[in-house]
């Protein structure tokens, strides 16, 4: 195993440094990657692991001004290590949230609903009414799509893969705001048009899975419309038609939160509007938290193997 519960000694706070009591950090995909060395950040080791959390302020050093003991803050960078209790952090890598939203919702804020906003935002000039198609429309990143959009008026067709409980999983993506949730399946079939006799054509596709059903939800894109890539879950390449390209001109980009991070770190505006709203929409019951299963820290080996089981439609919180 790559993993082992240590205990550490707790570094001394610096005039720039906040010491925090870590409350609950997830288990997400990418996490494991970085560990496991596939992805494109590698943590000089030994490591702490976790890039996402919610934790309390309990002291400041003296040069410390935006925040003071008892604020609720999260991550503001990939990387922060936050399957902790403890931990004594630069000022500069958190962000303080309202301390009246809910542990859960504050624990994954930051890397999911986050890449949602900015995919919603940032390719397309979305307006009520539009459409929107995304695969894995279950994963944290689908679920939070499925809200924001709802909030803005934006209409989502939501594709799943099929498996035994898939009325279930259905109904639950309904209940978020979903507008339409059909199987890979029923990418190619005919009844797809039915679908456009209610909504346009989708402007946006969003991706984290590629290979066939990729291909699949390309074909429904408008003319000049945008497919944006987040995630490869299916380890396979996205494959486009030719006759995409010439005749309809689509527009194939990526996105990458921990890069957008990077290239906005002197930007406090636009990650200020983004948390400010997505902050809004949880307070307002717009914006709920991913199924989750709350896991105390001493059992992480059993929320490791579940994080990485197939079809998993709840997400392992650690409860520091």
């Amino acid at each position: 195993s790559l993993f082992r519960l240590k205990d550490l000694e707790v570094a001394e706070l610096g005039d720039s440094d906040v010491r925090v009591k870590m409350l609950a950090a997830p288990i997400n995909p990418a996490d494991i990657n970085m560990i496991q060395g596939t992805y494109a950040i590698v943590s000089p080791l030994p490591a702490v692991g976790g890039n996402e959390g919610v934790g309390e302020v309990l002291e400041v050093g003296r040069r410390v001004a935006a925040l003071k003991p008892g604020d609720r803050v999260i991550p503001a960078v990939t990387g922060l290590g936050t399957w902790r209790t403890w931990g004594v952090f630069p000022e500069e890598t958190l962000l303080k949230v309202p301390s009246d939203i809910p542990v859960l919702s504050a624990a994954t804020l930051s890397v999911n609903p986050c890449t949602a906003y900015r995919m919603l935002a940032d390719f397309e000039t979305l307006a009520p009414g539009d459409s929107v198609i995304q695969n894995a429309a279950n994963s944290g990143v689908g679920q939070a799509v499925i809200q924001i959009a709802k909030a803005s008026g934006i209409k989502t067709i939501n594709v799943v893969r099929d498996r035994p409980d898939l009325p279930k999983l259905v109904e639950r993506l309904m209940a978020l705001g979903a507008d339409h949730v059909i199987t890979e399946e029923m990418l190619r079939k005919p009844e797809m048009k039915d679908i456009f006799k209610s909504i346009p054509k989708p402007r946006l596709a969003l991706n984290c899975v590629g290979g066939k059903s990729t291909t699949e939800m390309l074909r429904h894109l408008q003319p000049k419309g945008t497919m944006v890539t987040y995630g490869g879950m299916a380890k396979q390449p996205v494959m486009v038609p030719v006759s995409a390209f010439i005749f309809r001109d689509v527009r194939l980009r990526g996105f990458w939160m921990t890069q957008w991070r990077k290239d906005h770190a002197e930007d406090q505006e636009s990650l200020g509007s983004m948390m400010d709203t997505l902050c809004q929409l949880i307070q307002s019951g717009q914006l709920a938290a991913p199924a989750c299963t709350e896991v105390p820290l001493q059992d992480y080996k059993a929320a490791l193997e579940a994080t990485m089981k197939p079809f998993v439609s709840s997400k392992q919180i650690l409860l520091l």
